[in-house]
């Protein structure tokens, strides 16, 4: 490893990525390619398991940072994302201070952690095992996911847990918990966003959040947030051949 995404983050960097959700490597090749500052894998919402992640990492090539999204808070997903070689995990559904203690535990050897010690990708399939293990506390990002009104409740005890890197809104389900899904510009939504950027400045945090477009993150940034999630690869896709079709049949 070089220097980790840990150490990035803590840099204060504006770092701008965006979620990949399509199992195709080449297309997070592309996106690479583009200039995003690292990629957020999606296993939550999008069908990729731990082998298509694994693919999607060997095709990137440590040219970016890659995320991967677990599907929830469990021992086993953060065990696999990491050992394939992921830059830190994103861990969705954070509802309290326990649960945050629990994801850092399992991100962490001992003796900061309980992480299990296997053999994969990551430890270049057992050629840099040492290497590894002796940078992994240090450079591997835990990153929670704040999108329910409990997390948004408890959030300076969820913040004051050591080992947190990072507190990424959610900004989607934040809205449906709050009982207005979808609609994220709500003074309701808005000012919950703004309360765990409050926290996080306080507590020494990196404060991220996903903005659909650019439009919609430019207001985050500029209230501090610096871990970026912009669009979605679907959207961009989708996007493109819809301008470049209305365009051709002028």
């Amino acid at each position: 490893m070089n220097q980790g995404f840990r150490q990035v983050l803590a840099s204060g960097k504006l770092l701008t990525g965006t979620i990949v959700t399509l199992e195709a490597p080449a297309v997070a090749e592309r996106l690479v390619d583009a200039g995003f500052d690292w990629l957020f894998l999606d296993g939550e919402h999008a069908p990729l398991d731990s082998a298509r992640m694994q693919g999607i990492l060997q095709a990137v090539g440590g040219r970016c940072p890659c995320l991967i999204r677990i599907p929830s808070i469990d021992e086993v997903w953060i065990k696999q994302a990491l050992d394939i070689g992921a830059d830190g995990v994103i861990v969705p559904r954070i509802r309290g201070a326990d649960e945050a203690r629990s994801v850092v535990d399992w991100c962490r050897y001992p003796p900061e952690g309980a992480r299990s010690v296997g053999v994969g990708r990551a430890h270049g399939y057992g050629a840099r095992f040492g290497e590894y293990l002796a940078r992994a506390n240090e450079d591997l990002a835990v990153v929670l996911q704040i999108e329910h009104a409990d997390a948004v409740a408890a959030i300076d005890d969820i913040a004051t847990v050591n080992g947190v890197d990072a507190l990424f809104v959610g900004p989607y389900d934040l809205s449906a918990s709050l009982g207005i899904p979808g609609e994220v510009g709500d003074a309701r939504v808005t000012a919950a966003i703004d309360r765990i950027g409050e926290v996080c400045r306080q507590r020494d945090v990196t404060a991220g959040i996903f903005g659909i477009d650019a439009a919609a993150a430019r207001p985050w940034i500029a209230k501090g947030f610096t871990l970026i999630a912009v669009g979605i690869d679907t959207l961009f896709l989708g996007n493109a051949a819809e301008a470049a079709l209305k365009a051709a049949r002028k």
